[in-house]
This record gives C-alpha cells, sequence and structure tokens, in this order.
C-alpha cells in the first residue's frame, strides 16, 4: 500500500474510530481515585521547631564530629558493604524495566527467511496442480508499530522512569542508613570507652578505700564492716570494667559488621576521640526542604507519580487501538527467480480493535490501579508526616539532652569544689583521707552521667542528620502527585 493510497483509507476510518473511543470511553465511569497527597506546606511546624539555629544540610555530616576515625570508616563502609551492592542491583532492574517500557513504544522490525514445500494428492487436485511438489523460497521483513494514539504507551513508559527514581532514592537511603548506623555504634564504642575510665577510677579509688580501712581494722581503729563495704565496691568497679569492655569489644564488631569485614578488622579501630556534638539546627525553610532530602519522602512521592501515570495507562486500554504491520520480501519456487522483479512481495495495512465486553477486566484492572495510586499516595502522606515528627522529636532530645547536660555539669562542679575542699581539709590535718575518697564518689558518678548523656546527645545529633535526609541532594517529580489531573 503506497501513502497516497493509504491516507484516503485513514480518513475514512477517523469517524469510526472516533465513534468507537467515545463508546470506550463511556465504559471507565465512575472508577476513580479516592486519596489526595498533602500539601507540605499546610503542615504547621514553625512553632515546633522554632529557636532552632538555621544550618546548611551538609553531605557528609557525620564529618561534623570531628574523628578523622570514623571519616575513615564511613567511606569505607560506603565502598564495599554488600547491603549496598543489594541496592545498586535493584537500580540496575529497574533501569531493564525502564528500558522494557520504552522498547514498547518503538517500531519492531524483523527478518525472515524460509523455506516451505506442499504435494498436493492428485486424488484432491489433477494435474498439473496435484502430484507435483512445490517449494517456496521466502526472504522478507516484517514491520509492527502501534502508534501511541492516547498516550497510553508513554504513560507506562513515564510510570517506569517513576519506578526507577524511587528505587535510585532507595539506594541513596540504603548508604544513609549504612551512615547513621555506623556513627551510632562509633558512639556506643565511645561511651564504653567513657564508661570502663570511670569504672577503672572507681576500682582505684575503692582499693584505696579498702586498704585503709584494713589499716584501721589492724589498728584497732575500726571493725570489719568497713572493709566488707569496701570489698562490695571493688568488686562492683571490677564487674563494671569488665562490662565496659565486653562493650567495646560488641561495638568494634558491630562496626566490623558494618564495614562489611570479618571481626578481625576490629582489633584495628581505636579508642574514639572527644566527638563533639554540634548545636541542633533545621534548614530555613520546612517542611518544604525536606521533601528535597529525606529520601523516603521523595522516594514516596515518585511512586505515587508513577501509580498516576499507570491510571493514565489503564484507561487507554478503554480506547480503540490500531496496529501497523507490513511484510516486504521476495518468494519465488527457485533461488534462480529469488531477485528477479517478478518476485516482489508487500503485505501491510492497518488493523483496528476495540474490546467491547471482557468479563469486567478493564474496569477491574483500572480499579485495581486507582487502589495502588491511593496506596502510593497514603505512602507519601504517612512518609510525609512521619518526616516532620522525626525531626521534631530529635530537635526536641537534643535540646532537653543539653539542658541536662548544663545541669550535671553544674553539679560536678560542686563535686569538683567539694573535693578540692575535702583535699586542703586533708592536708591541714582537719579530715581522714577517707573522707578525701569519699568526697571522690560523687564526681565519678557524675562522670558516668555526664558520659551517658554525651552519647545520647550525640546520637540525638545523627538522628536529627537522618531525619533531615543526610544532606542528600535527591530530584524530585516537578509537582505534587495528583492523579486527578495527571492521568488525564
Amino acid at each position: 500500500m503506497t501513502r497516497n493510497s493509504a491516507a484516503p483509507a485513514l480518513r475514512r476510518l477517523a469517524p469510526l474510530v472516533l465513534a468507537l473511543a467515545v463508546a470506550g470511553c463511556a465504559s471507565m465511569r465512575g472508577v476513580d481515585p479516592k486519596a489526595h497527597p498533602l500539601d507540605a506546606d499546610a503542615l504547621a511546624a514553625s512553632q515546633t521547631l522554632s529557636g532552632a539555629g538555621h544550618v546548611p544540610l551538609q553531605r557528609d555530616w557525620w564529618r561534623a564530629f570531628g574523628d578523622p576515625q570514623l571519616d575513615t570508616l564511613i567511606d569505607e563502609a560506603l565502598q564495599g558493604q554488600p547491603s549496598l551492592a543489594a541496592a545498586d542491583a535493584r537500580v540496575r532492574q529497574a533501569v531493564a524495566q525502564a528500558g522494557l517500557a520504552d522498547s514498547a513504544r518503538q517500531p519492531m522490525v524483523g527478518a525472515t527467511a524460509q523455506y516451505s514445500g506442499i504435494r498436493i494428492p492428485e486424488s484432491i487436485a489433477p494435474p498439473p496442480l496435484g502430484g507435483e511438489y512445490k517449494g517456496v523460497i521466502l526472504l522478507g521483513l516484517n514491520i509492527k508499530y502501534s502508534p501511541d494514539l492516547w498516550g497510553g504507551q508513554r504513560a507506562r513508559y513515564d510510570a517506569a522512569i517513576g519506578q526507577l527514581r524511587a528505587v535510585e532514592v532507595e539506594a541513596q537511603a540504603s548508604r544513609l542508613t549504612l551512615a547513621s548506623n555506623i556513627a551510632r555504634a562509633y558512639v556506643g564504642l565511645a561511651q564504653a570507652y567513657d564508661a570502663l575510665d570511670v569504672a577503672t577510677s572507681e576500682k582505684s579509688r575503692s582499693q584505696k578505700l579498702l586498704g585503709l580501712g584494713r589499716q584501721r581494722v589492724k589498728a584497732g581503729i575500726d571493725n570489719q564492716l568497713q572493709t566488707r563495704n569496701a570489698e562490695v565496691l571493688v568488686d562492683s568497679a571490677s564487674q563494671q570494667a569488665q562490662a565496659a569492655q565486653q562493650q567495646i569489644d560488641g561495638a568494634k564488631h558491630a562496626i566490623a559488621a558494618l564495614l562489611g569485614k570479618g571481626p578481625d578488622r576490629a582489633a584495628s579501630i581505636v579508642r574514639p576521640k572527644l566527638l563533639k556534638a554540634p548545636p541542633p539546627g533545621v534548614p530555613s525553610v520546612i517542611p518544604s526542604e525536606l521533601l528535597g532530602h529525606r529520601p523516603d519522602v521523595v522516594a514516596s512521592r515518585w511512586r505515587a507519580e508513577a501509580a498516576s501515570r499507570a491510571i493514565h495507562s489503564a484507561k487507554s486500554e478503554f480506547y480503540p487501538a490500531v496496529n501497523l504491520s507490513a511484510l516486504i520480501g521476495v518468494a519465488a519456487g527457485g533461488l534462480t527467480d529469488l531477485f528477479s522483479t517478478k518476485a516482489l512481495l508487500a503485505q501491510g495495512g492497518p488493523a483496528l480493535t476495540l474490546p467491547i465486553f471482557d468479563g469486567g477486566r478493564l474496569r477491574n484492572n483500572l480499579a485495581r490501579t486507582d487502589a495502588e495510586y491511593d496506596l502510593a499516595v497514603a505512602a507519601y502522606n504517612g512518609s510525609l508526616v512521619t518526616g516532620l515528627r522525626e525531626v521534631a522529636d530529635a530537635l526536641d532530645t537534643a535540646r532537653a539532652l543539653d539542658a541536662q547536660i548544663a545541669s550535671v555539669r553544674l553539679a560536678r562542679q560542686s563535686a569538683q569544689a567539694a573535693l578540692s575542699l575535702a583535699n586542703t581539709r586533708y592536708k591541714a590535718g582537719l579530715t581522714t583521707q577517707i573522707d578525701v575518697l569519699a568526697a571522690q564518689r560523687p564526681l565519678l558518678q557524675l562522670d558516668q552521667q555526664l558520659a551517658a548523656l554525651r552519647a545520647q546527645r550525640l546520637i540525638a545529633t545523627v538522628d536529627l542528620d537522618q531525619a533531615l535526609g543526610g544532606g542528600l541532594e535527591l530530584t524530585a517529580p516537578p509537582s505534587e502527585p495528583d492523579a486527578a489531573t495527571a492521568s488525564r
């Protein structure tokens, strides 16, 4: 069929196509999605987040702790942890799926080479048709193409791209989670070392107290009660030191596992330096800024966008479909005639299809895609609300811990002043060494409490950085996902 002869035929088919399109459109009435995405800026958060310093989000947020070893550990983990390899494999899988959706939009061209023969019995057809074997050699090109009249194929491709973007963002989320877990384990390692220091100091104090008690008993100044109490303190401090050492070993092994390495890697991890806890701060624009950095929010937005495009694709199946096919080649009974002008073969033309009765398949498919969109929007709305809550919780925790640390430091200053006074009185002969050792115990207890609070404050910093998306720069859909507009 030539181009000039095909045009009138297509024009004659146009009214029929339009009539069938109107008929097909009527069958999808009443099937619509129910959910609507939340407007992020409509979620009130300014009062809760007021008073927090405004800071830019740093991609390598863990460097604010000021420990080069922590930087090295996280960099090492991000290079080859097995869980990240799985996330990268899922990205490649999504890329291939998007490629499949794109290939469905392109023309299909295939080559064919075929030989077939037949001998018709003379009982069916007399000679010369019957009783003789006839063979045919066929060489040709098959061309198939389905024009995307209603945008359904493009919608399927866009949906696959949306899923790909979501998987890419989730791969970044895996890296953020891994870095956060290493930072938390590292903070636990630092706290365990601090606990070991306090337990060692308490054991030394208790041993001195026990020695003095034994001297007093030997001199007849005191009885065995103080000695027994001091023995209990020594044993308790020894147990605390052993527990702290176990925590150190466990934290190192946990870090080695997070690195994707064996337990021998833990032996090269040294004591953390004094970690700094930066003051809590949030971006200047919340929650809008949160949408561009928090992986779960961005990924859920892409999935909702993909689901809205899937609705468009499902609706396009109600309309007529035009399939163009052609076969161009040569056919002859022998090789000598195969490439002559008489052997030229051409076949092709359009085919129009429209579902009339399908047992409710199309309506149920559309209802399923609507429900999937509603689920995606619900997940998006939930991730947005959860993200703001986690930011607020981490920020409130950091503020509360800062206040508690300040109070404990004041108490420690008082305990240090009491110890200094006890030392002064001991040097002046106004008191005994037992009183000095007794004055040391509140100071050690406050040191232990302060170490625990500092660790909690560092964990709150990790929680806040993770809740803010770790400074990731993620590509989000250009607008709020809404099937009511996107699927038209």
